[in-house]
Order: C-alpha cells, then structure tokens, then sequence
C-alpha cells in the first residue's frame, strides 16, 4: 500500500443543545446512572429536537470553513457519511453544497457504512486527489439516531446520540503520508440493524468491535512501518469505554494513548471519530502528528487510517 500526502485544512463539529443524562433516561427506562456508567462510559449525550441531519452536517461544515476562513470555492467534492439521512434523494451532501451556495461543478454523495462511514468517506476522497481532478474535498459524519431509538430497550437507548463532525482535505506535496485499510463482513444475523429502531445484539458487536480495531491498528503500523511508540494518538469509534478498554489491554497499549469523549458525547456512529477529531486538534495544536482512527459498525464494517497532522 502505497501512502497517499494529504493535508487536514480544517476541522469542525456540531451537537445539538438538547442534552440527555443518565439522570434523564432514569425516569423513563429501567436503568441507573451507575450501571450505565459502568458498562458502557456514557454520561451524556444530545438530541435534535428541530433539527435534521442536514442542519447538523451544515453546521459542522461552516464550523470548519470560518475556524480556518477557508475559501467554499476552494471545495469541489463533498462526501458526507451517514445512516439517518430521512430522505431517499436529495443526499445530504447536495444539499450542503446548495446550503454553502457552491455553484461551480461539485461531486456531492453520502456514504452509508454505518459507524466505519467517515474512515470511508477519508478513504474515497483521498483515492479521487489520486485522479487529478478534485484538490479540496469536505468530508463529513452526520447522525440523528435519537430519532431511531427505542426509548423502552434499556440496552440501546442509553447508548445513543446526535452530532455531526467534518474535515477539509487537500492533497500536498509535504510530508504527510496517510494509509486506510477498509472492510466489510456480512452481518447474516442482523447484530445491528437499523429499520424503525436501532436493534443490537451486543455481545456478538462487542466481540467483533475488539478484534477489528485491533485488526485496523496493526494493519496500519504494519503498511506503515511505524511503532506504537511513534503514534501520538488513537481515535477510536467512540462505542464503548469497555471496549476501547479491551483493545488496549489486548495489545498492551497504554489506554492514555487512546482519545476518550465518549462520556460526553455518547454513540454518535459517523459522526463520533470526526467529532472527536476536532476535539483533539484544539487540545494539541502541534504539527505533524500521527493519529491512527479505527471504526467498525453495523455491516459488519470497519477500518482504519493513518493521518499526519
């Protein structure tokens, strides 16, 4: 796998203000701040009440573009990731290449891979520099899955919420080589499924989360050549306290290594690995970083990618 030179321009994010504690969920499902804590490392997560995943996508891209005053002209491709979009046509992206009042020719697509969807959307943007033809590329993770929850199954309520993350791309001539490694298994037995509500078989996606993000960590340090030691960070899928907690102990990482936020944020599927993105970089403002991000999701999906900031 060769490494592909691609720039982080920006990044931004959005969470709607409607806030959801463990204390809220108490009053209305058998459950407890403590239990919920202690399975899962949730504490809160948010909830659009008037707002659609497209209000929450375009958010986060104008959150990106005036954190850096990056030119909207510059962008001719859009790739939004996302499973809650509630329309079958326009895609999301139209309507944020319309709503960014963007009227040069644009490729704009959503990519629906679940939790893994954003690592997709970096992965597809990054092979299209490839051909010459596009140089400024807005990737986004968008989810309302509060909205496809069931508030009565006490396994799957707590776990949720909505938020939307973003990057700007640009391929580069400078040091900066990036890696991806994507891959789906079927999901015969529909361990999580999104028709009405979200239904999860949770043990077999807490067996299958732990053995692929240790599959897309070592597939990057392997493609790469790099060790542990020379990667700053981790951004995980923010899924589960315990399972980000396996995977470390599996492979004898130091969990400080991994980027945590799950505890104000909750499952936020696509959206959760940008989101946490833009919560690192304004954490660590230093230059060439090396992050690893892995994700998994209904599917099943997963993958990883090696960026440098």
């Amino acid at each position: 796998m060769n490494p592909i030179k691609i720039a982080i321009k920006s990044s931004g994010k959005y969470v709607p203000s409607g806030k959801i504690t463990n204390r809220d969920l108490e009053k209305i499902v058998e459950t407890s701040d403590e239990w919920i804590v202690s399975r899962t490392g949730i504490k809160n997560r948010y909830r659009a009440v008037d707002e659609t995943v497209t209000d929450l996508a375009y958010k986060a891209a104008i959150d990106a573009i005036e954190s850096q005053h990056y030119d909207v002209n510059k962008i001719d491709l859009i790739i939004v990731a996302t499973v809650t979009n509630t329309l079958r046509t326009p895609s999301v992206a139209n309507e944020i290449q319309r709503r960014l009042k963007i009227t040069h020719d644009v490729m704009s697509f959503d990519v629906t891979a679940a939790c893994t969807g954003f690592i997709y959307g970096l992965d597809i943007a990054t092979s299209l520099f490839l051909t010459g033809k596009f140089k400024s590329a807005l990737v986004i993770g968008a989810e309302t899955l509060t909205r496809v929850v069931d508030y009565t199954d006490r396994n799957t309520c707590v776990l949720f919420g909505d938020g939307a993350g973003a990057v700007i791309i640009e391929p580069t001539h400078h040091d900066k080589p990036s890696y991806y490694y994507s891959a789906a298994i079927g999901d015969e037995k529909g361990s999580l499924t999104v028709e009405k509500k979200i239904k999860m078989d949770g043990k077999r996606v807490y067996q299958f989360a732990v053995e692929a993000m240790q599959k897309g960590i070592q597939k990057m340090l392997d493609e790469s050549g790099l060790t542990m030691s020379e990667i700053d960070a981790i951004i995980p899928h923010q899924a589960n306290i315990r399972i980000i907690q396996a995977v470390a102990k599996n492979m004898n990482i130091d969990i400080d290594k991994f980027v945590i936020n799950i505890a104000d944020y909750g499952n936020t599927s696509s959206a959760s690995i940008p989101i946490t993105i833009n919560d690192y970089i304004k954490a660590n403002d230093k230059p060439n970083q090396k992050l690893i991000l892995v994700g998994f999701g209904g599917g099943f999906t997963w993958g990883s990618a090696l960026i440098t900031l």
